[in-house]
C-alpha cells in the first residue's frame, strides 16, 4: 500500500512538514504556484535550500507584505487579550480569533476537503489553547497559529497530502525538546501546555535538546493525519524529503519524510495470557470458543509445567486493543485465573482476498494472501470437506480438482 512515513527525531513544525512533503513532490514549483494562488491574504510562500549538519534539504519561507514573519518553529506566543477588530480583516501583527480563521479558510481557493482538514487542524489547536489557558474557544486569539505564515503551512500540508493520497500515514514517536519557551505569559515548560494537550495519546519523548522542537501547529498536523505512531515498517521507499527548521542544534534540525510502498498491513494487537492448572479441558475449550465468537483474532492453549510439578495450560488470547477490556472480563469470568498478563505486539499481515473457483464438483472459495515478496493460496476447508463427504472422495482428490480448475483460469 502507498505509505507516507514521518521521522520526527527533532520534533515537527508546520513549515518543516510542508518542506519535507514538498521535497517528495514531482513538481515543487508548480505546487508552490497553486499554494500562492490559494488566496491567503498578502502571503508569498517560497522554498529555499537549507543545509543542516551536512544534509541538504528545503526550508519554507513565508512573507507577509514582503516581510518574513517571526520564527514560529521554536518561538511562539499565546495571547488571549481582547482585541476589537473587523472580523474580516487580517493585519500583519493582528491576533486572530478562531472565527476569523474559519471565515478565511472558508473563502480560500482550495478544495472542500482541504478546507475541511485545515479547519479540523485548527480546531485541535483551539481546543488545546482553550484547555491550557482556561479560556473559551470563541475568546481565543491566536498569534503563532493565527498569523498568515501558519495558515500557509497548514493549508500547504493539507494540499500536499490531498495530492499524494497515501493509503496510510505513519510517524515516529515525537521528540518534544526540553527546557522552557518564552511567550506572552512568561516562561512555559517544553512542551508548551497546548502542545502537551494535543500530543495526549501520542508517543512522545525528550532527548534533552534544549528548545521547543514540536510546536502546536506541528503537533496538530501529526495528531490529525497520522494513523499510527510506530517504528518505520518494512517499506520500499520511492522518495525521501528533508524539511529543515531555522535554528541550528547539535543534531540535524529536520523532519524526514519517506513515501513508498509497504507490502502489507502493519498494526498493533494485544496479547492476553494466563496459566491454568485447575480447569477441565472442556471448560478451557468452552472459554476458547467463546472468546473467538466475541471477536478475538486468535485464542489457543499450550501445555506447561507449573509450580509443584503440576501440568497445566497456558491460555492466550490475541485481540485488537479496542476490545481488550471485553476480552479481559470474559477470561476472568470463564476461566479459573486470578491474573492476566498483557503484551502489546506489532503484527505484520499479508493482504488478503477471497475468490471462488468453479470445479466439476461445485464452487470452492479460495483464500489468497500476498505481500513481502510472497503469495499464498488455500481453499476453504469447509468447502473441501463438504464436497468430500457428498461425493465420497478423499480430501486430496478434491484439492487436486480445485488445483486443476484454478490452473485452467490462469
Amino acid at each position: 500500500m502507498k505509505t507516507l512515513y514521518f521521522e520526527c527525531n527533532m520534533g515537527a513544525a508546520g513549515d518543516m512538514l510542508t518542506a519535507a512533503l514538498l521535497e517528495l513532490h514531482d513538481n515543487p514549483e508548480s505546487f508552490l504556484k497553486r499554494l500562492n494562488s490559494a488566496g491567503i491574504p498578502r502571503v508569498v510562500v517560497t522554498a529555499e535550500p537549507s543545509v543542516k549538519n551536512g544534509i541538504t534539504g528545503t526550508h519554507i519561507r513565508v512573507t507577509v507584505n514582503g516581510h518574513e514573519e517571526h520564527e514560529h518553529h521554536h518561538d511562539h506566543e499565546h495571547d488571549h487579550d481582547d482585541h476589537t477588530h473587523d472580523e474580516h480583516r487580517f493585519h500583519e501583527h493582528h491576533h486572530s480569533s478562531y472565527h476569523d480563521i474559519e471565515h478565511l479558510i472558508g473563502h480560500l481557493n482550495v478544495s472542500a476537503a482541504v478546507k475541511k482538514n485545515t479547519l479540523a487542524v485548527y480546531k485541535l489547536i483551539a481546543d488545546a489553547e482553550s484547555r491550557a489557558h482556561g479560556v473559551p474557544v470563541n475568546q481565543i486569539h491566536f498569534h503563532e497559529v493565527g498569523e498568515m505564515d501558519a495558515v500557509a503551512d497548514i493549508v500547504g500540508v493539507c494540499m500536499l497530502l490531498e495530492e499524494f493520497a497515501p493509503d496510510t500515514i505513519l510517524a515516529s514517536p515525537v521528540n518534544t525538546g526540553s527546557g522552557f519557551v518564552r511567550c506572552a505569559h512568561g516562561l512555559l515548560p517544553v512542551p508548551a501546555p497546548a502542545t502537551a494537550f494535543i500530543l495526549q495519546n501520542v508517543p512522545m519523548y525528550s532527548d534533552g535538546t534544549n528548545g521547543e522542537l514540536c510546536t502546536p501547529t506541528g503537533a496538530a498536523l501529526l495528531k490529525y493525519f497520522v494513523n499510527d505512531f510506530c517504528a518505520m515498517p518494512v517499506m520500499t521507499v520511492a522518495k525521501t524529503g528533508y524539511g529543515m527548521g531555522k535554528k541550528d542544534f547539535e543534531k540535524a534540525n529536520c523532519v524526514r519524510a519517506y513515501i513508498g510502498q509497504t507490502a502489507g498491513n502493519n498494526d498493533k494487537v494485544t496479547e492476553l495470557t494466563c496459566n491454568l492448572d485447575d480447569m477441565t479441558p472442556e471448560e478451557a475449550a468452552f472459554a476458547l470458543q467463546l472468546l473467538l465468537n466475541e471477536g478475538a483474532l486468535d485464542v489457543w492453549t499450550a501445555p506447561v509445567g507449573m509450580k509443584k510439578g503440576r501440568p497445566g495450560l497456558q491460555f492466550t488470547c490475541i485481540c485488537v486493543n479496542e476490545i481488550k477490556d471485553k476480552m479481559v472480563s470474559l477470561i476472568f469470568k470463564h476461566t479459573a485465573t486470578i491474573g492476566i498478563r498483557e503484551n502489546i505486539c506489532r503484527r505484520y499481515v499479508l493482504q488478503r482476498e477471497q475468490t471462488e473457483v468453479q470445479t466439476k464438483y461445485g464452487t470452492v472459495k479460495v483464500k489468497t494472501a500476498c505481500g513481502y515478496g510472497v503469495k499464498k493460496s488455500k481453499p476453504e476447508y469447509e468447502d473441501i470437506a463438504a464436497i468430500a463427504r457428498k461425493e465420497g472422495l478423499s480430501i486430496q482428490e478434491v484439492l487436486k480438482s480445485v488445483e486443476t480448475a484454478a490452473n485452467s483460469h490462469l
